[in-house]
């Protein structure tokens, strides 16, 4: 849902295996905030709650994050800045922060260039499963009929063998996306 003075909710839904055991394999996603533009600069600050129904209640997987972000579109290129911090975040792991840059390019034929790159920060690393670690990604995208089509290859610092039991190498994923407002 979105309206015309800037405030936005919504809900988003994955399927997870965290290869732990447990029972969660499905993550719900509850987001709300206000977005707006100010002398150019686009700008944001919301609030997600992250829901893993399923999970043994021992295991705190659920948490909140504070976001916000800033950007601007330069015509050549948009940019944009992003933070999230959680006082408790997944498993229990402590605050963590996530930091993110993105840049988005418009070529040819309505397709867009994009990378990004984050870096992630977690109090108890234990707890949650990995070191603090930095994330990038580059791909491309097209908007055909309505539905956001993105190929990108996404990357993490961790070695999934030693630091990371899966989902931290290097992968190209394929996206089909729709915004229904």
């Amino acid at each position: 849902y979105s309206h015309d003075s800037g405030f936005y909710a919504g809900i988003w839904g994955s399927n997870v295996d965290f290869n732990d055991g447990d029972e969660a394999s499905l993550e719900t996603d509850i987001y709300a905030g206000f977005s707006g533009e100010t002398g150019g600069v686009t700008w944001d600050i919301g609030g997600i709650y992250y829901a893993y129904p399923g999970a043994d209640t021992p295991r705190d997987y659920d948490f909140y994050e504070i976001a916000a972000s800033v950007g601007h579109d330069f015509g050549f290129a948009s940019a944009s800045a992003a933070v999230n911090y959680s006082p408790d975040f997944f498993n229990e792991s402590g605050a963590a922060w996530y930091t993110a840059g993105y840049v988005d390019v418009p070529l040819p034929y309505d397709i867009t260039l994009s990378g990004s790159l984050g870096y992630q920060t977690i109090d108890n690393n234990a707890a949650f499963g990995v070191e603090d670690y930095a994330d990038w990604s580059i791909g491309l995208g097209y908007n055909l009929e309505g539905f956001d089509l993105a190929l990108k290859y996404v990357e993490t610092d961790l070695d999934e063998t030693s630091e990371c039991a899966d989902g931290c190498d290097a992968r190209v994923i394929f996206s089909v996306s729709r915004a229904i407002e």
